[in-house]
């Protein structure tokens, strides 16, 4: 959907924010012009700015916690499954927040009350137990997010100076939620498991209402601003080409050379996810809740990578071992043989699994509008830009 042409541009910071990958509803608070105090996270890989670091061992880190993550932005790793910065960190940006620091990596003087980030890389939306009923043991983390939701919940006290209710829901009413991405290691616990692809779509239901229920029991905590995003094309991914390379000619879109399996099975799972906040909008009218498609902002990028600058072939992930994809789903990034591009902002795809700081930020040009549509609705943040 067109913006009005009368309508100011983004500036670089925020176009990465809600810019091509958020696509927002409102409500009636939100067009008052009111902005947020403090950013909570939930979610995975694609939102985690340290979590996972603090579940392993100082002398084993995790991958994204090795060079040659973090080497864009930061010049060092700090945890996040990417070369540079994350959406999350865009949106702090460009709200004049600071960069939401991790929950696990708090002591006595950390301050969370403009932001606190749960998310943990390898996190799914499902409990634990149910992949240890699959028979699948060899996950990165045991958490979930409704492990996340109780850290939330544990923590929501100290953000208030008092210990009233009324203090906490006037902290998340002054709060921007981002939930998620979430549900996408789910699919890839299954799916990179051994799990047969026709046996893992039925879960795609079950995974769609955990998401569900956190975002409701958010909202009756006070939560009123909610971005929820969906899965990614995963069939786009160099871990996934390379995992589930075929020799059908039909399993792959002529277009992309994406496989359309996945792709199909991430469409499908955000589809349930809409349709599920249609049902919430309905029964938690005084919230505001958006979608984020980031699964079409993506896809633009893999159609036309060279319009957007992309030009070191969008399916090839810029950190690997070689191979058609530069992937080896056994020697992630961050070990050796594997070893980073010469310039990340010319990959879609940073190591496999996730994109680069360049392809977060693709609507950085100026393009974008300041108000996002969804549907036939607009959200109007040019108010909270800084």
């Amino acid at each position: 959907m067109a913006a009005s042409s009368s309508i100011q541009l983004l500036t670089p910071a925020l176009a990465i924010l809600v810019l091509s990958f958020l696509k927002l509803s409102t409500s009636a608070r939100a067009s008052a012009g009111s902005c947020y105090k403090s950013i909570i996270g939930f979610g995975d890989s694609l939102t985690d700015t340290g979590n996972l670091v603090q579940l392993f061992p100082p002398d084993n880190p995790t991958h994204c916690y090795r060079p040659p993550y973090g080497e864009t932005f930061f010049k060092h790793p700090t945890g996040r499954c990417c070369d540079g910065r994350l959406i999350i960190d865009f949106i702090a940006e460009s709200f004049g927040l600071p960069l939401v620091p991790a929950y696990l990596w708090r002591d006595e003087s950390t301050d969370f009350r403009q932001g606190v980030n749960f998310a943990v890389s390898g996190a799914t939306a499902l409990n634990n137990s149910f992949f240890l009923e699959m028979g699948l043991q060899d996950l990165s983390t045991n958490v979930s997010l409704g492990t996340q939701l109780r850290w939330f919940k544990d923590i929501l006290p100290s953000l208030c100076s008092s210990n009233s209710s009324d203090c906490s829901r006037e902290f998340l009413q002054s709060s921007f939620v981002l939930m998620g991405e979430i549900g996408g290691d789910d699919y890839n616990a299954a799916l990179l498991g051994g799990i047969k692809p026709d046996e893992v779509k039925p879960y795609v239901p079950g995974v769609v209402r955990e998401i569900a229920s956190a975002i409701e029991e958010l909202i009756k905590l006070g939560a009123v601003t909610l971005v929820v995003p969906g899965n990614f094309p995963i069939g786009c991914l160099a871990s996934y080409l390379t995992y589930f390379q075929s020799s059908s000619q039909h399993d792959y879109d002529t277009d992309t050379g994406c496989i359309n399996w996945l792709n199909d099975l991430a469409k499908y799972h955000n589809r349930l996810l809409q349709k599920e906040l249609n049902r919430i909008r309905k029964l938690l009218p005084h919230a505001t809740i958006i979608y984020a498609d980031y699964y079409n902002a993506a896809m633009r990028l893999y159609r036309s990578p060279n319009k957007y600058g992309f030009r070191g072939e969008a399916l090839r992930a810029c950190c690997g071992t070689g191979g058609p994809y530069n992937c080896n789903t056994s020697i992630p990034c961050g070990y050796l043989p594997a070893t980073p591009c010469k310039d990340p902002s010319l990959y879609v795809t940073w190591d496999g699994l996730h994109l680069t700081e360049a392809a977060y930020q693709f609507g950085s040009s100026g393009h974008t509008s300041r108000t996002i549509f969804y549907s036939s609705y607009q959200y109007n943040l040019s108010a909270c830009i800084h």
